[in-house]
């Protein structure tokens, strides 16, 4: 038997830290989460993702009482982003994410494991890393890609 360690790179930056394109970002997840609509688990979460070609497309998650049926603001913004610019890549993706008193989380709200996958899917198809940027009240966590979010990923390649 092999033991390995799987271990990834995370910075944290206070807000006040991050860059003005990034604030820029991180500031419209955080307003998207006004758009969100959650009345079941009253947990409304932001998306926003910066394209290539500059253009920043916004998304926030839409709850239904069948909750399959619903979808996660990172898959509605990314989903959106790739059908209106199927050929421009995603670089940057903030998410932020208000709890049920209307605050924002004090720490980083992690994507689900379905919204990952289909993050590491739209770096694919845009064929370079997309940076991840997850906003909570006391800190910003940024991962540089998405494999570093989703270790041991599923992908094309596992199908060969």
């Amino acid at each position: 038997m092999k033991e390995r360690k799987i271990e990834i790179p995370l910075k944290v930056y206070a807000y006040e830290e991050l860059s003005d394109a990034d604030r820029q970002l991180v500031d419209k997840a955080k307003e998207m989460t006004n758009h969100s609509y959650a009345p079941y688990s009253h947990f409304s979460v932001g998306a926003a993702v910066l394209l290539s070609n500059g253009e920043t497309i916004c998304g926030s998650n839409q709850e239904n009482a069948a909750y399959p049926s619903g979808l996660c603001a990172e898959r509605t913004t990314l989903f959106f982003a790739n059908s209106q610019y199927p050929d421009v890549a995603v670089t940057t993706i903030a998410i932020a994410a208000r709890n049920e008193s209307g605050e924002f989380v004090e720490q980083p709200v992690s994507p689900c494991g379905a919204c990952r996958q289909v993050m590491l899917e739209s770096q694919w198809r845009g064929g370079r890393p997309l940076r991840i940027l997850l906003y909570g009240n006391e800190c910003t966590y940024e991962l540089d890609r998405v494999e570093d979010l989703l270790p041991l990923c599923f992908t094309a390649e596992n199908m060969e």
